[in-house]
Order: structure tokens, then C-alpha cells, then sequence
């Protein structure tokens, strides 16, 4: 990130007036494109092809810093950004954790009860955002995020790799972030309740 600030402003600030497809809204469409590519897993490529689609998840998970970044920094930020952000994370750690399930490499009951968490949780940002109460991403839903991915990845590569069982260092992280999950969605279902409900 600190690479990213000694970057030349070359970049013009965005016009109220600019295409919702400004330049931070095509990193997040670029990093949806690379959705496609996870299902190649499903090949159960070998080593090498597991470590390539790896890096592309991984890359994919980065430009999440990047597209934020640009669109903070040229004042850029539209609803579409704001709408395609959030989904574009989703979509790319549930199919990547999806795919695996066919070929063994993640166990199907935990995609299942993150899956159905994040669309729980959805639903009562939804709700409140209809109220005007706004919930934004706690830290424990951060942290999880962050366990996912370390978790992907090193489903993904599967095989050892320097000397390290990749697919049991997944397995770890990956319960990690389960227990954030449901963690963090019973945190959001409080505020919830004492925002909305309880009112």
C-alpha cells in the first residue's frame, strides 16, 4: 500500500459526472472476471495448476485494496462501486470455496453455514439500511474475510508446498474462520435486534 501512495497522481480526480464505470469500478469488474477461471478446479488440476489459479485468487483478493484505494483517493466513489465491492468479495471466496467441495478439498457443511451466514447477514444490513440505520463492516467480519482467504488459498494449492502441508494449514485457518463467521453473525443479529427490532 505504501508503493501505492508514492504513485504518481497521473489519475484525474472523478467528475460527479463520470460513468459509473470509473477506473476503481473496473478493477472490481476485472476481479469478478477471474470467477470464471476458479472453476477450472473442478478438474482437479495438479500441483502446478492448482498453484496458478492460486495466484490469480490471490491477485483477485489484493485489487480489493487497490479499487477501495483509488476510488478514496480520486473521490471517485458511486453507488455502483459501493453495490459491486462487497459482492465481488463474496462472489469470489463462496465459488472458490464451492468448486473445491466436488473435488474434496473443503468440507461441504462449512460452506454451507458460511454461505447461508453471509446472506443472514445480508439481509439484516438490507432491513436496516431500509431504516436508515446503516451497519457497517464490523471487525470480526473483516477478520473472517481475511481468514477465508488465507484459508482458499491454501485449499487451492493443496498439494505441499515449501515443505508445508498446504491443504491441513486450510483446513486450521478455514475453522478459524468458521467460528468468526457464525461469531460475527451473531454479533450483526444484536446490533440488529437493538437498532431495528427493539425499537
Amino acid at each position: 500500500m505504501e508503493e501505492l501512495k508514492k504513485t504518481p497522481d497521473h489519475l484525474p480526480a472523478a467528475d460527479k459526472r463520470e460513468s459509473v464505470l470509473n477506473f476503481p469500478n473496473k478493477v472490481t469488474l476485472l476481479r469478478i472476471s477471474v470467477i470464471p477461471v476458479l472453476f477450472f478446479l473442478l478438474m482437479d488440476p495438479g500441483q502446478t495448476g492448482s498453484l496458478i489459479i492460486t495466484l490469480l485468487f490471490i491477485l483477485a483478493s489484493l485489487t480489493d485494496l487497490l479499487d477501495g484505494y483509488l476510488a478514496r483517493k480520486y473521490q471517485s466513489v458511486t453507488a455502483m462501486g459501493q453495490f459491486l465491492d462487497p459482492i465481488a468479495d463474496k462472489l469470489i471466496v463462496n465459488t472458490a470455496m464451492i468448486v473445491m467441495i466436488p473435488i474434496g478439498r473443503i468440507p461441504a457443511w462449512i460452506v454451507a453455514i458460511i454461505v447461508i451466514r453471509d446472506f443472514i447477514v445480508d439481509g439484516i444490513r438490507a432491513i436496516s439500511s431500509s431504516r436508515g440505520i446503516i451497519m457497517q463492516a464490523s471487525k470480526l467480519g473483516k477478520q473472517k474475510t481475511l481468514c477465508q482467504i488465507f484459508a482458499v488459498s491454501a485449499l487451492m494449492i493443496h498439494y505441499p508446498f515449501l515443505g508445508v502441508n498446504a491443504h491441513a494449514v486450510g483446513v486450521v485457518i478455514l475453522s478459524v474462520a468458521l467460528v468468526l463467521s457464525v461469531y460475527s453473525g451473531v454479533d450483526y443479529f444484536i446490533t440488529f435486534y437493538r437498532s431495528v427490532i427493539k425499537e
